[in-house]
Order: structure tokens, then sequence, then C-alpha cells
């Protein structure tokens, strides 16, 4: 073998040995919920989130009678036995919830909602509309409840949630999950409570994440997936790959050129 051809081999060995040694992990950091001696006791009642200053929320009255709710729904006149399901939503009346924590309700005025989960400012209104309607019903959605994944994982961006019943898993899989680079045991949720930004880590390979009380999350959480020192490394390497590429590149032709 000559001398060029040994200079290039050991370039080729250095390159498969670096990689091997970037990538490389252990199944415990990469497998999620691993079994210790946590009791597993997280209750969703328990997190349910609260509504928000800012929130949008749809809010429908319904009773046996049809016509009494019509007051109290300012756009079912302008619903048929023709509309699909999804012009039928977006006709539905909708609520912000203004600085102060109100929404303006027809007939009923100004009521305060923030703070009350869901079922609570139900409860409310149900109350108070007993005046009017006997035996309303109300029902109640967000129509703003997003959640961010940024970071290592397969597809980062904003997602609209169907129901505030949303886990961390949960979100993860609608990104498309981590990574092979991403950070199993430092997943950062941020979430704003009473305007302060709180931020909580995660470590997704203990089964007991699921008792945080950020395992199920609020509207507006931001999750970000940290990269390992595998990919921090590659990055920096990235940037002067070509650099490298061409030195060694001249290199092997010089050598290949003097030893002829």
């Amino acid at each position: 073998m000559g001398l060029s051809s040994k200079y290039g081999f050991v370039l080729a060995l250095f390159a498969v040995v670096l990689i091997m040694f970037s990538s490389c992990g252990t199944r415990k950091s990469m497998v999620y919920l691993q079994t210790d001696s946590s009791q597993i006791n997280t209750l969703y009642e328990q997190y349910v989130p609260k509504i928000q200053i800012n929130d949008i929320l749809t809010i429908v009255v319904t009773a046996a009678d049809p016509k009494v709710t019509a007051p109290f729904n300012p756009m079912s006149t302008m619903m048929g036995a023709n509309m699909t399901q999804q012009t039928d939503m977006a006709l539905r009346p909708t609520y912000t919830v203004d600085d102060n924590g109100d929404i303006n309700l027809p007939m009923l005025g100004k009521m305060h909602v923030a703070g009350l989960t869901r079922m609570q400012a139900i409860d409310k209104i149900r109350g108070d509309l007993g005046q009017y309607i006997k035996d309303p019903g109300v029902n109640i959605n967000f129509n703003n409840f997003r959640v961010s994944v940024l970071g290592e994982v397969a597809r980062p961006g904003s997602f609209i949630m169907p129901t505030e019943r949303v886990t961390l898993l949960e979100a993860l899989g609608m990104a498309g999950d981590l990574t092979i680079r991403g950070v199993r045991e430092n997943v950062m949720v941020i979430r704003e409570v009473d305007g302060k930004k709180n931020i909580q880590r995660l470590d997704l390979t203990q089964q007991n994440v699921v008792n945080s009380p950020y395992y199920y999350l609020a509207q507006n959480d931001v999750i970000y997936v940290e990269p390992n020192k595998s990919q921090i490394n590659n990055s920096k390497l990235g940037a002067n790959t070509n650099v490298i590429i061409s030195i060694a590149s001249l290199l092997i032709t010089v050598i290949s050129v003097l030893t002829r």
C-alpha cells in the first residue's frame, strides 16, 4: 500500500470513528417513562387549565325550546339544516376574555370568568341563565388553546388543540416526537401564570414525570427540547466542514504528488 493510500485510509477510519462516537447513546437516555419506585397518582382534575385573559371562548346556550335561546346565541339565526359541521362551528358565538378577566354576554352582561375552569364557567353561566330559561344547557370550548413545540423535534411549530385536556407527551407526538438528538432528561416547559413566566424542566425518561403539574399542559405553553452534546459539537464542526474537506483533499493531493 502506497503512502497516499495509507493516509487516505487513516482519514477515512478517523471519520468513521468520529461519526460512531458522536451518535452513540444509551437506553437510559433514550427510553421514555422507565420503571422506577415512583407511585403514579396524577389526576387531571388537579391541573385543569384555567380561563385566562385574551382567551377566546365559544359559548353556546341550549334548551328544550330552541327559540328561547336565540337571544343568547347571536349567530344561531344564520344556521340552517344544510350547514356543514365546519360552517356551523365557524358561526358559533365567540367571546374574548378582556384585560379585566370578563366576557360580555347577551342579556347577562359582564361576567368574570378568568381563573375559572371550563366547567366552573359553565356552572356560573347556567346559574345566571336560570332567570330566563328553564333547565338551560351551556357548552364552552377554547378556540385558541395553542401549544408551541420547539427544538429537537421532527415537526416544530404551534398547534391548536381540539381539547384542553392535553399532555406533554401528546403535544410532542403532534410535533412528530423528539429526534434522536433531543435531550429527553431535560425538556423545558414555559408557562405564563398571572402574567409571570414560569420555567419547569422535566425528565421524560422517569416514570414520575406524569405526576408533575406541568405534565398536563395549559394554553400557550411552550415546550423546548434542547439538542444533546453531540448535536452541538456537530453544529460547530458543520460550520467548518467545507474548509476541513478542502484542506484534507489538498493534503492527500500533495502527499500523492510527493510519493510518485
